[in-house]
């Protein structure tokens, strides 16, 4: 078969790509040779002490015919390094505790090794989204509650008036927050919308004014809570950790789960970047701290030191202009305004 000269280049090209990329990938000093799968260990922890940069996990892990799925090894399986070509390589040996035949895995799914422990994201997610002003203001809301309280609680009747759809009968109870506005920009990204409770239809939908009933709460029912058509949220087990594929230009933390001023290993932040600037769940960024402004006494100027790396996080949801990160690694303490980069 002939090659066209255009069909060359692009395989050269695609083959110098692929020998920068694995030339990219840095072990830590003193990795294990072997290395045993335990209970809670994490794709990206095993990755992170191999690896000086673990976003580059597919490296580490490819073209590895012991480790057809990274995200299904087990407790107790052990791992050990082999050299490729040159290049560091994971190769498996199964453990006792898992057993296989050619065509079925006997282990339960849940035994294995995620990506990131889900325990930290779902609860966030559950409670947490972020909406425009428009979304909120074309939502229905809760304008009573029974009996004229102004607090309402399981199993309490409310009322609400505005749009809700045909063949919804269960609905979300949330409550608009904080507004997220971009430090940088001064623009409005959004606003933070907390998760209230549950109620589901006791009158037609198309009434005026419609009656509901409180069937779960986190916080107490209060007129004025917007009311959404319950929206399913599948969470991934196997979040893949890798760098955007554009500059990250203005990235800032804006917002903390709690409201903490400190941040640490596993704190929930929000970034003021979403899918607009090209952030995609799995994208693992660099945090850093601004450096400070100084008067130099010599020179007789001012000076500003460079920014220093502070830690990683992996974003883990994306909106248009806003996206929710759970930090991965923190080598001092983070602060909101803290700056976000490219890894």
């Amino acid at each position: 078969m002939k090659i066209k000269p255009l069909s060359v280049c692009l395989l050269l090209a695609a083959l110098l790509f692929s020998s920068w990329m694995q030339a990219a990938v840095e072990l830590n000093d003193d990795v294990p040779e072997t290395y045993s799968v335990k209970k809670g260990d994490t794709l990206w922890g095993i990755s992170g002490l191999y690896l000086k940069e673990p976003w580059l996990w597919p490296e580490l892990w490819d073209a590895n015919p012991q480790i057809d799925n990274p995200h299904l090894i087990y407790p107790g399986d052990e791992l050990y390094l082999v050299w490729v070509d040159g290049h560091p390589r994971l190769r498996l040996r199964r453990g006792r505790e898992v057993k296989l035949s050619p065509n079925m895995r006997v282990s339960p799914l849940n035994l294995a090794i995620p990506a990131i422990p889900l325990d930290q994201i779902g609860p966030w997610l559950r409670r947490n989204r972020v909406m425009d002003a428009q979304e909120i203001k074309n939502s229905a809301y809760i304008v009573a509650a029974g009996e004229r309280a102004l607090l309402a609680g399981p199993g309490d009747t409310i009322f609400g008036r505005g749009p809700f759809p045909d063949g919804e009968r269960s609905y979300a109870i949330y409550r608009a927050g904080q507004s997220y506005i971009d430090p940088v920009t001064k623009e409005f990204l959004g606003y933070e919308v907390i998760d209230v409770g549950n109620a589901k239809l006791l009158s037609s939908n198309r009434d005026e004014v419609t009656e509901l009933e409180v069937t779960r709460i986190e916080e107490e029912v209060r007129i004025g809570d917007r009311l959404f058509p319950i929206e399913e949220r599948i969470l991934d087990a196997s979040y893949h950790p890798q760098a955007p594929e554009q500059d990250i230009v203005g990235g800032v933390m804006i917002a903390v789960a709690g409201g903490l001023t400190q941040i640490g290993d596993m704190s929930i932040v929000v970034i003021n970047k979403g899918k607009r600037d090209g952030l995609q769940i799995g994208n693992v960024v660099a945090v850093y701290q601004a450096g400070k402004h100084l008067f130099d006494k010599i020179a007789q100027t001012n000076v500003v030191l460079p920014d220093t790396r502070a830690g990683l996080a992996m974003i883990f949801e994306s909106y248009e202009k806003v996206s929710f990160a759970i930090v991965l690694k923190a080598t001092r303490p983070l602060s909101i305004f803290d700056l976000i980069k490219q890894p």
